[in-house]
């Protein structure tokens, strides 16, 4: 009894050392446009100096971590680009924004009263108010000097995935690349943005959002002349991004990608 009290002390002081050190890495900003802001983190790369200039990415998280702590939205993916090896072979802007609590980055209508939920999206709409002001931060930033133009990436998880293919049918001619991991979107939208570069991920067993709303995604990119990677994995569920990560591959293809 007392190991097992013992391994959740040190489990939870593990965690808690660990986000704290990811706090640290990224520094806290907003963006603020009238009443509205949008809180987020940033990573800079080592030895950062304005007189050269970066890639960036957009990293946008799931429905979970959405807040107005401005901490969650780096519980997943946020290690991937603070690791030693990756901040040496990438150095890039890495931008988290955070979605609040009672919005969502794409506008789709949720249903959660079955698994997998069912959704509905609409890019007709005007977008919601966390995506515009994503919008405004993305034109803000390629607004700065440091910012390699062609270089510019976004990537998300689950409602981040959903807001990666609104934001590319929003902003077609921005991203040189994107990596949508068990998200969705409406399928016509991919007309749009079916030449950027596009890695698609779903888990099978996926029992929250359908994998079959990225085989969508996936057909239409097809179908208008795109040419995606798509990955499932047979054995993964929602958590579909913890095999994403681990791609040895993963930055490396995306990085390599610059806009045309």
């Amino acid at each position: 009894m007392q190991n097992k009290i013992l391994l959740i002390v040190i489990i939870f002081f593990t965690t808690l050392v660990h986000s704290y050190a990811q706090n640290n890495v990224y520094a806290e900003a907003s963006f603020i446009k009238e009443l509205d802001t949008l809180k987020y983190r940033i990573l800079y790369p080592e030895n950062f100096s304005d007189a050269n200039t970066y890639p960036v990415v957009f990293f946008l998280h799931g429905a979970g971590e959405r807040g107005e702590d401005n901490q969650k939205q780096l519980v997943h993916g946020s290690t991937l680009f603070s690791k030693a090896e990756n901040l040496e072979n990438f150095p890039a802007i890495i931008i988290f924004p955070q979605c609040a609590t009672e919005d969502y980055w794409s506008n789709a209508k949720v249903k959660r009263n079955k698994r997998p939920f069912r959704l509905k999206f609409n890019y007709n709409r005007k977008p919601t108010k966390a995506m515009t002001l994503l919008m405004d931060l993305v034109d803000e930033t390629l607004a700065k000097p440091f910012v390699k133009a062609d270089q510019v990436y976004v990537m998300g998880l689950s409602m981040g995935g959903m807001g990666t293919f609104e934001l590319l049918h929003r902003k077609p001619t921005v991203f040189a690349a994107a990596i949508a991991i068990c998200g969705g979107g409406q399928a016509k939208g991919a007309k749009d943005f079916f030449n950027t570069p596009l890695w698609v991920f779903h888990g099978a067993n996926d029992d929250v959002v359908n994998p079959k709303l990225s085989l969508e995604m996936v057909s239409a990119l097809l179908k208008y002349g795109g040419k995606p990677k798509f990955t499932m994995y047979d054995k993964a569920n929602h958590n579909s991004w913890d095999p994403a990560f681990a791609e040895p591959d993963l930055l490396a293809w995306l990085f390599s990608n610059k806009l045309k």
